[in-house]
C-alpha cells in the first residue's frame, strides 16, 4: 500500500483510489478503531544524540505498534491518542454514533476519522447529512481540527461554503489545557444547526442565480484556463478536465432536476474537486483524498466567489 494513505476504511463505495477495506455499515467506535488500522498508541520518549548526550525539552513521539518514530516535540507537546479522537467524536454526538472513513497517513504521522452526525436536514427539497471530521497530527507538524461537512445525499459531495456567519470548523495546538479547549470544540460543534440554517438561506440564494450554458462553459475556462505557454500535452490536459467538469454539470444525472443555476454550477465544482483523478499521481496524491475532500478546497471557494460576484 502507497506510503501516504497507509490504513483506512471506508463504508460500501469503493473510493477511486481503490485503497483501504471495504465495510458493509458502518461501525461503532471500538469497531472503526480496529479495522480503521488505528489501534495503536503514541508514547512520548526521551531524545538523545549520537554520543548519548540528553537532548533537554524535547521528546520523541514513538508509535508503540512498531517502534517507529512519527516526529520530534517539545516537551510542551500533548498527545491525543486515536482512541481518545474516537472518544471524544462518541461523547460529542452520542450514543450510536457510527464512522464511515478512518485512517493513517504518512505512516501513522497524520490520522482522521469521518462520522456522520445523528440529524440529518431538509433543505430546499434535498437531504442534505452533515459529517464530523477529526484530523490529528503525531508528528508536531499541525495542529487538531474537528470540523462539519454537509454532504448531498444524492451525489456524495460536499458542500464547504465560505459562509461568514456561522462556524463550521475549530482547531487547536497540542499544548495547554487539552481536555478543556476539547470541551470548546464541543461548544462549537453544538452549534451545527445554526451553521446548517445559514447553509440552507445560501442554498436557496445559489438556486435563484439562473445561469446560461455559456456562462457555465466560460467559468469553467476560467477556472482550468488553457496558456499560450502551455505544451501540447498540457493543453490536452486541461481541455480532458474541462470536459470532464462539464459533464459533471450538464450531465450527472442527480443534477437534471436541480435547474440551470449556481447551486447546480456549484455542486459539479464541487463533485469535479473532491472526487476527479488527478492528472499526475505525484508523492502525495492520495494524501491529498483527504484533504481536499475536508480541509476546504481552493477550486470550490473560486467558484463560489465568482457565482456570489455575478
Amino acid at each position: 500500500m502507497a506510503a501516504n494513505i497507509e490504513t483506512m476504511f471506508y463504508v460500501r463505495e469503493t473510493p477511486w483510489h481503490g485503497l483501504g477495506t471495504r465495510v458493509l455499515t458502518a461501525p461503532a467506535s471500538k469497531e472503526a478503531l480496529e479495522v480503521a488500522g488505528l489501534n495503536w498508541k503514541v508514547v512520548q520518549e526521551p531524545v538523545y544524540t549520537e554520543a548519548n548526550e540528553l537532548i533537554e525539552g524535547y521528546k520523541a513521539n514513538v508509535r508503540d505498534s512498531d517502534r517507529k518514530v512519527l516526529g520530534v516535540v517539545t516537551n510542551r507537546y500533548k498527545v491525543i491518542q486515536n482512541e481518545e479522537a474516537f472518544s471524544f467524536t462518541d461523547s460529542l454526538l452520542g450514543e450510536g454514533v457510527r464512522y464511515e472513513t478512518a485512517g493513517s497517513l504518512q505512516g501513522g504521522k497524520k490520522v482522521w476519522l469521518l462520522a456522520r452526525m445523528p440529524q440529518d436536514y431538509i433543505i430546499t427539497g434535498e437531504r442534505i447529512s452533515p459529517y464530523l471530521v477529526f484530523s490529528n497530527t503525531h508528528d508536531g507538524s499541525g495542529a487538531i481540527k474537528v470540523a462539519l461537512t454537509p454532504i448531498r445525499v444524492v451525489c456524495n459531495n460536499t458542500l464547504n461554503l465560505a459562509l461568514s456567519s456561522a462556524k463550521r470548523s475549530w482547531s487547536m495546538i497540542h499544548t495547554g489545557d487539552i481536555q478543556g479547549k476539547l470541551e470548546e470544540a464541543k461548544d462549537t460543534l453544538f452549534k451545527a444547526e445554526a451553521y446548517m440554517d445559514e447553509l440552507g438561506k445560501e442554498i436557496e440564494d445559489l438556486r435563484m442565480k439562473r445561469m446560461s450554458d455559456q456562462q457555465v462553459l466560460d467559468y469553467i475556462e476560467i477556472l482550468l484556463p488553457l496558456d499560450e505557454n502551455m505544451t501540447a500535452q498540457q493543453k490536452k490536459n486541461i481541455i480532458r478536465l474541462q470536459e470532464d467538469m462539464k459533464m459533471r454539470y450538464f450531465d450527472a444525472p442527480d443534477l437534471k432536476g436541480v435547474g440551470k443555476n449556481a447551486y447546480r454550477f456549484i455542486n459539479a465544482v464541487s463533485d469535479f474537486a473532491t472526487h476527479a483523478a488527478p492528472l499526475r499521481k505525484t508523492a502525495n496524491y492520495k494524501e491529498n483524498v483527504f484533504s481536499r475532500t475536508v480541509e476546504g478546497n481552493p477550486l470550490i471557494d473560486k467558484a463560489y466567489q465568482m457565482v456570489c460576484a455575478a
